[in-house]
């Protein structure tokens, strides 16, 4: 998350408070283990809310981009939900 908002305008406080709600959130859960998968879900969601260009360079790498489509797929994804919410 700290190398997705690099030369970002997301400060090391925001991005802490990013860290401590999925603490949050699988502390609240009832599962004794959490996948790794579940985990970069939701780093992905904090991401979202703190910096696009962020979630963006994250959802990059953890979801292994094959190709362009792939990529373009997921960009449409979130203008589609950006413009949802406006």
């Amino acid at each position: 998350m700290l190398k997705s908002c690099e030369k970002r305008p997301v400060s090391l406080d925001q991005l802490e408070k990013a860290v401590d709600n999925i603490e949050l959130q699988l502390q609240s859960g009832l599962d004794r283990e959490v996948s790794s998968e579940v985990i970069g879900e939701l780093a992905m969601e904090q991401l979202r809310d703190l910096d696009e260009v962020a979630y963006v360079r994250f959802a990059s790498v953890y979801r292994q981009f094959k190709d362009i489509n792939t990529f373009m797929e997921e960009l449409a994804k979130l203008l589609s939900d950006s413009g949802k919410e406006a």
